[in-house]
């Protein structure tokens, strides 16, 4: 007769490998990955914060708009995101689109993206009311500057960092805003804008032609984009200094390469339809990792030698002199060695 601790072990482990076959199935990794962990370069962690969804609204077709209630939250200026940690351990970054003076709850939109990477789905299907989630931040790479003149262009959801910044602009402000979705009922915030913008607001329904980009700007126009890549990648060549506000890493073209594991004597190929991140877990499945997409941190890793192609949209000048995010980063070098 087997020994009780034999029992409860045997037991033990056949969950751990229903757990992992349950996962398997369902597309999700077979082991919950750390949310957040801290970069290697010593940058201080945002502190977490508990928040619990205290009212969910529909803001448009397909777009979930939520209220997140917590105490004596960080203060956020315009153009401000946070990073969720959703339930299953993925991370998603969501710009804030509330009230900055209000330091009780935090507001975020959310569209969803049907064929994305379950993230979107997540929100819509599991954040109801009730529902507490860890967050982080508040941080603002977006910043809204003093300008004489303002330009934003908005593809879709991405109107949420723009709309506090429309709120907070002084009376008499000289703006524009060129606001385009695949229908007027897809447009989240829509009726708002146009209610206080008026003649100021172009709306599109469907990508903006060139035609209805400004064709010459005031000296010093300050001019902002948020959207999809494609409409960010067109303001961009109109307007060579726009400040843009990217949620994932940018899409680029890149070859195969070497990445050498110093610390373990290991050389990895890179391919040109993969990851570093997903190279590397091949030989250490150890590595840490959350969002994929080049904003969180948790796969940054030093570079002993080598030159990065930095995709990321966290790391500083400073920091990507040793080190990288190689969730999305690749090489302009034939090797990177990583003191992995």
């Amino acid at each position: 007769m087997p020994r009780p601790m034999t029992v409860v072990a045997v037991a033990g482990a056949a969950w751990l490998v229903r757990r992992a076959l349950r996962r398997r199935i369902e597309g999700s990794p077979l082991w919950p990955m750390p949310a957040l962990a801290e970069p290697v370069s010593g940058r201080p962690r945002s502190r977490a914060l508990r928040l619990r969804v205290a009212a969910r609204e529909t803001a448009a077709d397909g777009v979930v708009r939520l209220r997140l209630e917590g105490r004596d939250l960080p203060r956020w200026e315009p153009g401000a995101h946070i990073d969720v940690v959703l339930p299953s351990g993925l991370v998603r970054q969501y710009s804030l689109c509330g009230d900055p003076a209000d330091t009780g709850s935090y507001t975020i939109a959310a569209r969803l993206v049907a064929d994305g990477r379950g993230g979107s789905r997540e929100v819509h299907e599991k954040l109801l009311e009730g529902t507490e989630i860890e967050v982080r931040g508040p941080r603002n790479r977006f910043p809204l500057v003093a300008a004489p003149s303002y330009v934003f262009v908005a593809g879709g959801i991405g109107i949420t960092p723009v709309l506090p910044m429309l709120r907070a602009l002084p009376e008499g402000a000289d703006w524009r805003l060129v606001y385009a979705g695949r229908t007027r009922a897809s447009m989240p915030f829509l009726a708002e804008i146009e209610a206080f913008g008026g003649e100021r607001v172009t709306v599109v329904e469907g990508r903006p032609d060139a035609d209805v980009l400004p064709a010459d700007l005031p000296e010093g126009t300050a001019v902002y984009c948020c959207g999809p890549e494609g409409l960010m990648a067109a303001v961009a060549e109109r307007f060579p200094a726009v400040r843009i506000e990217r949620f994932g890493a940018r899409a680029a073209a890149g070859g195969a390469f070497e990445v050498e594991l110093r610390r373990t004597g290991r050389v990895v190929t890179v391919p040109a339809d993969s990851s570093v991140l997903s190279a590397v877990r091949a030989e250490l499945p150890g590595t840490l990792y959350s969002c994929e997409q080049g904003f969180c941190g948790t796969c940054q890793q030093r570079v002993l030698e080598g030159e990065v192609d930095h995709r990321d949209e966290l790391l500083t000048d400073d920091e990507r002199g040793d080190s990288m995010l190689i969730c999305v980063s690749r090489a302009h070098t034939e090797r990177l060695v990583l003191d992995m």
